[in-house]
């Protein structure tokens, strides 16, 4: 036998290939499920937009805690006036008052018609100029119940917020699994792809060897030949889908494209163990999609409260210091304390009518809720149910593929003894690749179905405890 005279250039490329090879992959950045799940719970949007709701929730409950306290402004106002109420109100303000602003120099007691007499300073007085600066402090002591209603509905939406992120994450986790797992399934099958191509490569060996033999037709070497093409499409089409399920990664975890990522380890999902009607009684009482309405079924309770608050008085105290001149100044002070209580009679039944309004959105959001919880009842019970369907499909397709292994293995050498057809041959490695790819695809189903049974729950955490 002849030897090729191997290139010495050849020689000192390849080991510097495998080096650079080595390279990308030390630099890509190798993630396993807790880190993936820690990276997509800080950029996912829908995470942002929980927070963002959060945050406004507790400010909303900052506010109406606010409304108890009283309230205190500082103002300074500045006028000039010709109008003669509002001159002569002006100078009593400024302790400027005096007899001539009421016409006294037009009063002539002589005259038999002298009261009848229009004072001109009075009627007509020169323009007033006044500076005034005000302290005012206003405290509510009964609003009929709305100051409390405002409070406990900003209380309600605040925790049905932080139970929207509860589920919002849980959601990003289901995510996360599905895509991270998905990498997983996708090398499996590029695994099978590759054992498939390497039997075929075999096959094409085994039948050019009896072929040149005597012992099978060239039509039987032209199968095992198109056998090989077609696995090698196969082949690249497993190598496709890794990709394609990294890319899927990158933009769930909000990374670019062209970043290298890797997954570390796979995932296991153990199983819910149990009754499936403590897990739905659970579900009902704790998920927080649930428990996010109940919180906004408190908030329309509180919204009936804060309508009705128009029926009732409402009273409060009232307490100011003020300072009027006529230049830039704080000569006359005075101060005003007061109470008021108002209590509205009749409104033509705008307040019976929004009564009424907030009572609907209670009832509504109260319909909505029992439509979810026999919802979120049935989730739990078609996903235990699925997930135990899975389970014993990966029991089936293990079974099938040891199967398939045994039977491949013997028409393999019953063709190699010539006993049968390279079609038998090719049929079988064809169902033992196909037995393989569905426990791949069982495997999958199987840590799905089981993470879906926790979402349904809601205990689905990073740790899939």
């Amino acid at each position: 036998m002849r030897l090729k005279k191997t290139n010495p250039v050849h020689l000192k490329i390849l080991p510097l290939l495998a080096l650079l090879s080595m390279a990308d992959l030390a630099t890509a950045d190798t993630l396993n499920f807790a880190q993936a799940v820690q990276r997509a719970l800080s950029q996912n949007p829908d995470i942002i937009v929980a927070g963002a709701q959060i945050g406004q929730a507790r400010a909303a409950v900052r506010q109406s805690e606010g409304a108890r306290l009283p309230k205190l402004t500082a103002s300074i106002n500045v006028t000039r006036t010709d109008d003669a109420l509002s001159a002569f109100g002006l100078k009593l303000s400024q302790r400027n008052a005096t007899f001539n602003d009421f016409g006294a120099g037009q009063f002539n007691p002589a005259n038999p018609d002298v009261l009848n007499v229009a004072p001109r300073n009075l009627n007509h007085p020169d323009p007033v100029n006044n500076f005034n600066a005000r302290l005012e402090a206003q405290l509510p002591l009964y609003t009929g119940g709305m100051i409390e209603g405002y409070n406990e509905q900003a209380k309600a939406y605040l925790r049905a917020a932080q139970q929207g992120d509860a589920l919002a994450r849980q959601k990003v986790i289901f995510d996360v699994l599905r895509a991270y797992e998905g990498v997983h399934t996708a090398r499996a099958y590029e695994n099978v792809a590759r054992q498939a191509r390497n039997a075929a490569e075999s096959y094409v060996k085994t039948t050019d060897s009896l072929f040149k033999g005597g012992v099978v037709v060239k039509s039987d070497l032209l199968s095992a030949k198109v056998h090989l093409e077609d696995v090698k499409v196969q082949q690249a089409q497993a190598e496709n889908a890794v990709h394609q399920a990294l890319d899927q990664l990158h933009l769930l975890l909000g990374m670019p494209l062209a970043e290298p990522l890797d997954v570390a380890g796979d995932v296991e999902v153990r199983p819910l163990e149990g009754k499936l009607a403590d897990y739905q009684a659970d579900a009902v009482k704790s998920n927080p999609g649930l428990a996010a309405l109940r919180n906004q079924l408190d908030a329309a309770q509180a919204a009936i409260k804060v309508a009705r608050a128009g029926k009732y008085p409402q009273a409060g105290l009232l307490a100011r210091f003020d300072t009027n001149d006529n230049a830039i100044g704080f000569d006359a002070h005075s101060y005003t304390l007061g109470g008021q209580v108002s209590w509205l009679l009749f409104d033509g039944g705008v307040v019976s009518g929004a009564v009424q309004r907030a009572q609907g959105s209670r009832d509504e959001i109260a319909a909505r809720l029992g439509q979810a919880e026999n919802g979120i009842a049935y989730q739990v019970a078609d996903a235990w149910r699925r997930a135990d369907e899975a389970q014993r499909r990966v029991m089936a397709r293990e079974l099938a593929a040891s199967q398939a292994e045994e039977a491949q293995r013997l028409v393999e050498k019953r063709y190699a003894n010539g006993v049968t057809t390279i079609t038998e041959l090719l049929s079988a490695q064809a169902q033992l690749d196909k037995t393989r790819a569905d426990l791949v695809a069982a495997h999958y189903e199987l840590k799905v179905q089981r993470a879906n049974a926790r979402l349904a729950v809601g205990r689905l955490q990073p740790d899939l405890q």
